[in-house]
């Protein structure tokens, strides 16, 4: 019966065996999972139990739900909006352009007033708007709709933003793992990365120790005595918290790049993600980041302060998202970002943000500046002096 789910995972290049494969059909003939009377089988107990028996290493949860959602396409529709907006409202016909003077004349809302407005809207607006100044519509002026201009409102239906000016998103996007397999374009961002180092002979006697050896041999008179030492590994704990999507996808290659060197260098990493900014939690794997969800209370309890935070952003969002309660665009927060990152670095008391942005940018960016302030101004940019400084900084 799955023959061919199990060809399309060996497509998309994971290393399942057939071993795996008899695991996984043992457990559906056990009733590990079963049949509901009503519905049949329920897609998510068998997501679950194939990707446990057949996946063997989260790196690669992503290429494991690309796979499921190819061969079980149609099998279920996953929605998460609290109001639908017709399709046919957000049809993209024109997209407008301004120039930099009548951009400058348009008035941005308050965030109080912002919300209540669009409210409003959806109780009084019937059909399609397109190229105004006030509807849920495209290419106008509006703060509600897509593909037109406004200096803050709330983007709806669009892929993604060009102006990277909404407040908050009403739309469920999909965000991509970083991948900690991409392989190195230069091994300058691994060499950076060793300036934090704090080895530590760990685990079996498995390695030779010449030194000893010989000192011991000639002491033996002659005879040979062989003496082995526990291998030596850095020992340095590293928390990595690396947002995702929206205006990261611009950086997927350069994070995805340091994410490998920092597989690689150290032993002890844990990472999670977030969107823009740290909130109440975060997520492992970014397909199933609302029904996988890890409370940022138990990252800071599980993990003690010899670990060292490190967050991987650009932080380029709405200051809304940082200062205000509800504040971020996927979702209703109740505190405001600011409380999280405050109390995840002083959990933490060696932290440090890298941006990938240009560093030419970040005084033109409100959001930054306040990352910055909440930072103590321990960001650094990603760059091979960047990383080097921000290691530096973690490793006194």
């Amino acid at each position: 019966m799955l023959i061919d789910f199990f060809y399309t995972l060996r497509s998309a290049k994971l290393p399942v065996s057939v071993k795996e494969y008899l695991t996984l059909i043992e457990a559906l003939k056990e009733g590990v999972v079963g049949p509901n009377s009503e519905d049949g089988y329920k897609i998510d107990d068998f997501y679950y139990l194939s990707r446990t028996a057949l996946v063997k290493d989260e790196k690669h949860y992503d290429k494991f739900d690309r796979a499921f959602a190819a061969y079980f396409k149609g099998v279920e529709m996953v929605a998460d909006f609290t109001k639908d907006v017709p399709l046919e409202w957000l049809r993209k016909n024109l997209e407008l352009e301004l120039s930099p003077e009548e951009k400058a004349k348009i008035e941005k809302m308050g965030w109080d007033e912002l919300m209540e407005t669009l409210k409003k809207r959806f109780e009084e607006q019937k059909e399609r708007h397109e190229g105004g100044s006030k509807m849920i519509g495209t290419g106008g002026t509006s703060p509600f709709g897509a593909y037109g201009f406004n200096p803050q409102g709330i983007r709806i239906g669009q892929d993604k933003g060009r102006n990277k000016s909404a407040v908050k998103v009403w739309d469920q996007r999909a965000y991509k793992d970083y991948d900690d397999s991409q392989e190195l374009g230069t091994r300058n961002i691994k060499i950076a990365l060793r300036r934090l180092r704090k080895f530590a002979r760990e685990g079996a006697a498995d390695e030779l120790d010449l030194d000893d050896t010989i000192k011991s041999t000639a002491a033996n008179a002659g005879w040979l005595d062989i003496k082995m030492v526990p291998e030596r590994h850095n020992n340095v704990k590293i928390l990595l918290l690396m947002d995702v999507g929206g205006t990261m996808d611009e950086h997927i290659h350069r994070v995805e790049e340091m994410f490998s060197a920092a597989k690689a260098e150290f032993k002890h990493l844990e990472f999670y993600y977030f969107h823009n900014c740290v909130y109440d939690f975060m997520w492992k794997n970014n397909r199933r980041r609302f029904s996988e969800k890890f409370a940022t209370w138990d990252i800071i309890r599980k993990y003690n302060k010899d670990y060292k935070l490190i967050f991987v952003g650009d932080a380029t969002m709405s200051p809304y998202e940082i200062l205000q309660p509800g504040g971020s665009v996927e979702y209703n927060n109740e505190e405001a970002g600011a409380e999280w990152v405050q109390r995840l670095t002083n959990a933490f008391p060696k932290f440090a943000w890298i941006n990938p942005e240009p560093q030419g940018v970040w005084q033109y960016r409100q959001s930054i500046s306040v990352i910055q302030q909440l930072m103590s101004q321990r960001m650094y940019p990603l760059t091979i002096k960047g990383l080097e400084e921000a290691m530096r900084l973690l490793s006194k």
